[in-house]
């Protein structure tokens, strides 16, 4: 009975896999065709089915991108970032969309301590932060190991320093990761979808326009009051939006 049960897991596994190179090829062909709007279809569908990779954003976006969609392309560059925030070719088109928007926004200016720790701790993500820790704990190990044996003093010493740094060089991987995890739960972005949106002074449609947003622009949700959305923009502007006006980027 088990041996029949793997073999139908492994088939509908097969399948399942099967199904979604035929949609991938199907999208691809589609976007070299220039039907942008039938290939964005097959890689949704994709999406779908649980399949969610820096590439297929990278690939939605640029089929929105061609449509001329601010939004969506710039939504599912942002989404690929946050999956693969050290690609250039997605940072590149990112930049090309983030041009169509009309909004212009300028950022508080960063400390210089605060310039080398994002810079630093932006080389890899946390989970990569968390695998080099664990890769230079190996060595630490190694290192002190070859110590304990070695003969000759020159060697030792060597060995002795080599774990040190080791261990030194992986604690700071621990910290990076512990500090890239924190901002990456601290930091709720989202695009706005509406063509134009007048963010509110208080959670009510009677409230105060604080000030206008269009399509495309992004933006960093800080609370949420029933259908309302406290928002916060890059040069420390805030106020709220009804939630409908948004899409949050990580809702996978």
């Amino acid at each position: 009975m088990k041996h029949w049960t793997t073999l139908i897991l492994s088939f509908v596994c097969w399948v399942g896999i099967a199904q979604e190179e035929a949609l991938f090829d199907a999208a691809t062909e589609h976007y070299n065709a220039g039907k942008y709007e039938a290939a964005a279809e097959k890689y949704l569908q994709i999406l779908e089915n649980g399949q969610h990779s820096a590439a297929m954003y990278y690939n939605l976006g640029n089929c929105y991108y061609k449509l001329n969609r601010i939004a969506p392309s710039i939504y599912f560059y942002e989404k690929a970032l946050l999956l693969d925030p050290n690609d250039p070719e997605i940072k590149s088109n990112l930049a090309y969309a983030q041009n169509m928007t009309l909004d212009v926004i300028e950022a508080i200016p960063q400390s210089g301590i605060s310039k080398i720790i994002d810079r630093v701790t932006g080389l890899l993500t946390f989970d990569q932060w968390s695998y080099t820790a664990i890769g230079l704990m190996l060595l630490f190990v190694t290192f002190y190991i070859a110590y304990y044996y070695m003969r000759y003093a020159s060697r030792k010493r060597l060995a002795f320093v080599l774990s040190l740094g080791c261990l030194f060089l992986a604690m700071a991987s621990v910290l990076f990761a512990y500090i890239q995890h924190n901002q990456y739960l601290k930091r709720q972005p989202a695009i706005i979808f509406d063509t134009e949106v007048a963010v509110k002074s208080e959670p009510n449609t009677r409230s105060q326009d604080a000030f206008i947003l269009h399509e495309g622009t992004k933006v960093q949700v800080l609370e949420q009051l029933n259908e309302w959305k406290k928002i916060a923009l890059a040069d420390g502007s805030t106020g709220w939006l009804p939630q409908q006006s948004l899409k949050p980027i990580k809702d996978f």
